[in-house]
């Protein structure tokens, strides 16, 4: 069981869908608009934000800029926008997923329990040597902490989950599509974009030449 914080102002959408939720043993918190979200996120002790993007008072994208900047948690959007400049802006504000409206509970289910995956982590770290290290970049694979210059960097769990699948073949080009399956746990359908923001995101934050892009092949981590 999960504890998921349902940020959602269509009444009927946000009644219906916590209650499906709760039907698969989860715990669900609501609100209304995203000031209520975010206060409710500070609060603490939540597994998933799940948020509609077009909320009143403060918008989806406003939210997850606000939740980034204390926390790394998973975030899910759900939008009846579903253009690729929305799912875009959603990936790049900092959203681990993004689903468009109306969809199916079952595929709901399958992405909570895909994010949630991402933050276990059992049994994926490279192995043997604890600690990796990648120039000024070093990454502790028992302990998930990577650190760049000796200083700790925060990285979201998709994030640390490419990270890792990048530092257990370094040097190998790991197309798209693998990434997908291996980091995303599904198959994104329609639009592999995803993978080319996170690895933007990754790349901000561990420095822009760590990671090499092969056109037409994607993308390796350099020794």
């Amino acid at each position: 069981m999960a504890h998921l914080l349902l940020v959602e102002d269509d009444e009927v959408i946000r009644r219906t869908v916590g209650m499906a939720l709760e039907r698969y043993g989860h715990e669900v918190t609501t609100a209304a608009d995203g000031l209520t979200g975010l206060e409710l996120f500070q609060a603490g002790g939540h597994d998933v934000l799940l948020l509609d993007v077009l909320l009143p008072q403060l918008n989806g994208i406003g939210l997850v800029t606000r939740v980034r900047e204390s926390s790394q948690v998973p975030v899910l959007m759900m939008s009846a926008r579903g253009e690729s400049a929305d799912i875009v802006a959603g990936l790049e504000a900092g959203a681990d997923d993004y689903v468009v409206k109306p969809v199916d509970i079952t595929v709901l289910l399958s992405r909570i329990r895909a994010l949630l995956r991402r933050t276990t982590f059992t049994g994926e770290a490279p192995a043997p040597s604890a600690a990796l290290t990648f120039g000024d970049l070093t990454i502790d694979t028992l302990g998930l902490e990577v650190r760049r210059d000796g200083r700790p960097l925060a990285l979201s769990p998709t994030e640390l989950r490419l990270l890792l699948e990048f530092a257990a073949s370094p040097g190998v080009v790991l197309d798209r599509h693998t990434l997908l399956r291996d980091v995303w746990d599904y198959a994104w359908d329609g639009d592999s974009r995803v993978v080319d923001l996170c690895v933007r995101r990754l790349r901000a934050k561990i420095g822009a030449d760590r990671i090499e892009t092969v056109r037409g092949f994607g993308y390796k981590l350099r020794r």
